[in-house]
C-alpha cells in the first residue's frame, strides 16, 4: 500500500509548534490559514495511492517491499533517471507547478547524499551509517521533508560565528551520549509547516572558529523546543478559488524556525562540527545536483503553465495575429523550451557517480543561471500582454450576484472568443500567478531559492569544462603560425 492522503494528514496531527498572526495553531490539518494546502498536498499521496498511478508514481522499497514515491528511488540507469523524473513532472503538473518543495524536493537532496555515501564515510563512518540508516526509515516511510539551509539575515560582512549574538544561527550548544543540542534559528522553511520532519543544515561558506554551525541533522515538526514562525498567509486572505485560483490552493508557506535547546539524537546526524565535511556533503555528493534538478523539473513544469495563460490572454483579447504579439509569445516559447530542454540534456548528459546515474552538473548549473533570468521576463510579457485587463476585473465572484454590478460585468468585460465569466476567470488567474501577493512571492522565491545571481553564476564557472574549450583554441592555434617568408625579411631588417 503506498502512503495515501489520510496517512498524511493523520501524520501532521502531532505537537508541533506553529505561530502565525501572534497565535499558535491548534491543528495544521483545519487551521484556515493552512487547511487547502494540506488537502492539496493530501491530493498528491492520493494520487500517487491510485491504482492507476502506482507505477508511474512509485517503486518497491526495497527494504519494506511497501510502494513508496519514485523520489526516493537512486537511479542506476538513463531510464531509471527518466522514470523518476516523469514522476516528478506528474506530480508538479497537479498545482501547476507552484508548490516549490513538495515532498520530492528533500528526498531528492536525501538521495543526493545516500548516493555520495562514500563522502560521507570519508569523514565519519558513524555519520554516515546513521545517514544510511535514516535514509532507510524515511523512505520506508515516505515522509514528507522540508530543510532550512540558509542562515537569518543580519550582518552579512560577518559569518555565523561573529554575529552579535552567538545563538542567531542555530548552532550546536551541548553534546552528550545520547546526542546534540542546538539552540537558535534558520530560514526559510518552505513548507516546513506542512512536512512532517525537517533537515537542518547550511550552504553557506564556513570558517575556523565555526565549527558548532557545521552540523546536519534531522528532527521531526513536533519536536521539544521546535517553534516555527509563519509568514502571513496568502490562502487564508483569498477571498475565493475564483478570485485566487492560486493562492488559495497552493501556499506552500515560508517559516522562519527557532531552536531552543532541541535535542537530537546521535542516529539523526549526519555531519557533527566538521567544516569540511559541511561543504563535501554538497558537493563530493551530488545532493546539491540532485535537489536542483528537482527544481528544474517542476520550473519546466511551471513555465510551461504560465505561457499557456500568455496565450489565452492573447486570443482572449484577441490580439493573437498581432505581429508584435506572435514576436513575444515566440519568444517566450523559445525561453520555456530552453529549460525544458536543459533538462533533458542534463538526463542525457548524465554520469555515473559509482553506482549510479545522475543529471550533469555542469548543465543543472547552466539551467540555474538561466532561470534566474527567464522566470522574471515570463511575468513581464505576461504584464504586457494582459495591459489593464488583470487591473479591470471585478473586486471579488460575489458581484456576479448582485444585479446591477453582473450587468455591468457582461457589459465591460468582453471577449469575441469567450463568456464575460471566463474572461473575468482568466484575468484573475493572471493576477494571482504574476501580481497578486502570491505571485510576488513566486518571482523573489525564483528568483533567488537557488541562491544569488552570483552564487549560480560561480557554480557555473566552477564546473564547466574549460579544459575543453580552452584545447580547442590551442589545438586550432597550433595549426598555423608567422609565415615563413615574413620572418626572414623581420631577421633581415633586424
Amino acid at each position: 500500500m503506498a502512503k495515501d492522503g489520510n496517512a498524511y494528514l493523520s501524520s501532521l496531527r502531532d505537537d508541533r509548534s506553529i505561530y502565525i498572526d501572534g497565535r499558535k495553531v491548534a491543528d495544521i490539518t483545519t487551521d484556515p490559514s493552512f487547511r487547502n494546502v494540506v488537502e492539496t498536498v493530501a491530493s498528491l499521496y492520493d494520487f500517487q495511492a491510485g491504482p492507476k498511478n502506482l507505477d508511474l508514481m512509485t517503486f518497491q522499497s526495497p527494504t519494506s517491499g511497501e510502494r513508496v514515491n519514485l523520489a526516493w528511488q537512486l537511479p542506476k540507469t538513463y531510464g531509471d533517471l527518466v522514470r523518476r523524473r516523469q514522476a516528478m513532472e506528474t506530480w508538479s503538473t497537479l498545482s501547476c507547478g507552484m508548490i516549490g518543495r513538495s515532498p520530492d524536493h528533500v528526498a531528492s537532496t536525501l538521495a543526493g547524499f545516500r548516493m555520495g555515501l562514500a563522502a560521507f564515510r570519508d569523514h565519519h563512518p558513524t555519520r554516515a551509517a546513521a545517514l544510511e540508516s535514516y535514509f532507510q526509515y524515511a523512505r520506508d516511510n515516505d515522509l514528507f521533508l522540508s530543510y532550512v539551509i540558509i542562515n537569518p539575515q543580519s550582518d552579512k560582512g560577518k559569518s555565523a560565528g561573529e554575529q552579535p549574538d552567538p545563538h542567531l544561527v542555530a548552532s550546536v550548544v551541548d553534546e552528550d551520549s545520547g546526542g546534540i543540542t542546538i539552540r537558535g534559528a534558520k530560514m526559510l522553511a518552505t513548507s516546513g509547516v506542512i512536512a512532517n520532519e525537517l533537515l537542518i543544515s547550511g550552504f553557506q561558506a564556513l570558517q575556523a572558529g565555526d565549527e558548532a554551525y557545521a552540523f546536519t541533522a534531522v528532527v521531526p515538526l513536533g519536536a521539544k523546543g521546535l517553534t516555527l514562525m509563519s509568514r502571513r498567509s496568502y490562502e487564508q486572505n483569498a477571498t475565493s478559488t475564483f478570485d485566487y485560483p492560486l493562492s488559495s490552493r497552493f501556499d506552500e508557506n515560508d517559516a522562519v524556525v527557532h531552536f531552543d535547546d532541541v535535542k537530537i539524537p546521535w542516529d539523526r546526524v549526519f555531519v557533527f562540527k566538521d567544516l569540511r565535511m559541511a561543504q563535501a556533503q554538497w558537493h563530493d555528493t551530488r545532493a546539491h545536483v540532485f535537489q536542483n534538478y528537482q527544481c528544474m523539473v517542476r520550473l519546466m513544469v511551471k513555465l510551461r503553465f504560465l505561457l499557456g495563460v500568455a496565450r489565452k490572454i492573447a486570443e482572449t483579447n484577441n490580439i493573437i495575429n498581432f505581429p508584435q504579439v506572435r514576436d513575444t509569445l515566440g519568444l517566450m516559447a523559445a525561453k520555456v523550451s530552453n529549460i525544458e530542454a536543459l533538462v533533458i540534456a542534463m538526463e542525457m548528459k548524465g554520469e555515473t557517480f559509482g553506482e549510479f546515474y545522475v543529471p550533469d552538473r555542469s548543465l543543472l548549473c547552466t539551467a540555474q543561471v538561466i532561470a534566474q533570468n527567464t522566470y522574471p521576463e515570463i511575468v513581464e510579457a505576461i504584464r504586457s500582454l494582459s495591459g489593464g485587463g488583470m487591473i479591470m476585473v471585478p473586486s471579488s465572484y460575489a458581484d456576479f450576484a448582485t444585479p446591477e454590478t453582473n450587468a455591468i460585468i457582461h457589459k465591460t468585460q468582453r471577449s469575441p472568443i469567450t463568456t464575460s465569466e471566463q474572461r473575468v476567470k482568466l484575468m484573475k488567474l493572471a493576477w494571482d500567478a504574476v501580481g497578486s501577493e502570491f505571485g510576488s512571492r513566486h518571482l523573489q522565491y525564483e528568483m533567488f531559492y537557488s541562491g544569488a545571481p552570483f552564487v549560480t553564476r560561480g557554480n557555473s564557472f566552477r564546473f564547466f569544462d574549460w579544459d575543453s574549450v580552452k584545447g580547442s583554441v590551442e589545438r586550432f592555434m597550433s595549426s598555423y603560425d608567422l609565415p615563413k617568408d615574413d620572418l626572414k625579411l623581420t631577421d633581415a631588417a633586424e
